[in-house]
């Protein structure tokens, strides 16, 4: 197939380029580099060195015979040059990554949310928009994530997207129907993402695009099986408080001698899933397309779940690194549980990688080979929810004071 991979240079969207490359696709990245532009705007680069995307796509060529075509194009504002990219190319496929997807960058003040909700909800609609105008008959696949349903206890396992409803009806009856499941968003970001279910929804049944939602999990990792095949083929390694994923952070933190940091109680469960699941994942979606007409194909993309003081003490056992718990920059229950249904990936011969001493350790062993690169000042998670929550973030585990973050 001929797959456009809108987000490309990204956290997931560089391991999922090599990966569908990698199976013999055509490959092409679409993407703004905006990433990289945060980097510069919050002082902070990526623990992993990374070479620029000409320069990864050239060491990918090299090392494999294959090309990855790259085009610099920003779907939320380029929307003509979207479409005439869709109409010249005609891809068979397309995998959307090209959000921004931290939750914390998207608190931090009015004009990151403003920058969010733009970004997020432009680049979504303009790319449907354009395929309906160009009449391309592209599968969209969609990085989504679980933090559409929220984090609340309800005692009941959550559905892959869709909840089955019984309404009375006027005579009394009841008739069941079937509705996404009550969005629930804990972050401006997560909100981008709810909003993407409606937009797929509306154009599913508008238009008739084939459309697949991932609700993806946390991710942790660094590497796949193809970004082992050069060193400059590595992926990012995001380890500050606005991009870091918690048990990346935890891993780097360990492997500094940095006190873990637990917000709040800990008790947070959220759902995992690692990188290289996660791009298998995605191919597995790319070869089962909803059809014509159809309604847009959800999946729970996780493999499981925890508390994150019980990550933070798994991490602790391994490293020998202490934890601290520290009040908690977000504004969410301070304990919660989640059961996550994900039938779908597993019956389509999904075999999941699950948290394991070993695999840990190779990120530790990561982590430790590029310490040096790390800017401690920029570990503490410093993005409040809300500026009551801002007044009770003083000082990092080390008792440095932190910077304001109104």
């Amino acid at each position: 197939m001929k797959i456009a991979v809108l987000g490309g240079d990204g956290f997931v969207g560089w391991p999922t380029s090599l990966h569908l490359s990698d199976q013999g696709h055509e490959v092409h990245i679409l993407d703004n580099l905006s990433r990289r532009w945060i980097d510069t705007e919050l002082g902070v680069q990526s623990l992993t060195p990374m070479d620029s995307i000409q320069e990864r796509t050239r060491v990918w060529h090299e090392v494999t015979g294959r090309r990855i075509h790259f085009h610099l194009l920003d779907l939320a504002r380029d929307y003509d040059l979207l479409k005439g990219w869709l109409a010249e190319h005609k891809p068979d496929a397309i995998v959307h990554f090209a959000e921004q997807r931290a939750a914390p960058y998207s608190m931090k003040s009015d004009r990151h949310k403003n920058y969010t909700v733009n970004n997020n909800v432009n680049a979504t609609h303009n790319l449907l928009n354009a395929l309906v105008e160009t009449g391309i008959d592209a599968h969209l696949v969609h990085l989504g994530t679980m933090g559409v349903y929220g984090y609340s206890t309800i005692g009941a396992a959550i559905p892959e997207g869709y909840l089955p409803v019984g309404i009375e009806t006027m005579s009394g009856d009841t008739v069941t129907q079937e509705i996404l499941y009550p969005s629930n968003p804990g972050s401006i970001y997560h909100m981008t993402k709810c909003l993407d279910q409606l937009l797929f929804a509306f154009y599913a049944k508008n238009d008739g695009l084939r459309i697949t939602d991932l609700h993806q999990g946390i991710v942790w990792g660094t590497h796949t099986e193809q970004t082992r095949r050069h060193e400059q083929l590595i992926n990012r390694f995001d380890y500050d408080g606005d991009y870091g994923t918690v048990l990346n952070r935890f891993l780097i933190q360990a492997a500094i001698g940095y006190p873990l940091t637990v917000h709040g109680t800990g008790g947070q469960t959220r759902a995992f899933i690692h990188i290289q699941d996660s791009v298998r994942c995605i191919d597995i979606a790319l070869q089962n397309a909803p059809k014509a007409g159809e309604k847009v194909k959800i999946f729970n993309q996780m493999t499981e779940t925890h508390r994150v003081r019980d990550l933070a003490e798994m991490v602790g056992k391994i490293a020998g690194a202490k934890v601290s718990y520290l009040p908690n920059p977000r504004k969410e229950a301070a304990e919660n549980d989640l059961v996550v249904k994900n039938e779908q990936f597993l019956a389509l011969g999904l075999n999941p990688i699950t948290l394991k001493e070993g695999l840990l350790g190779e990120v530790i062993d990561v982590a430790k080979k590029y310490a040096y690169r790390v800017d401690r000042s920029r570990v503490p998670a410093v993005s409040a929810w809300t500026k009551d929550i801002a007044r009770t973030i003083d000082r990092d585990p080390e008792g440095k004071r932190l910077k304001s973050v109104s």
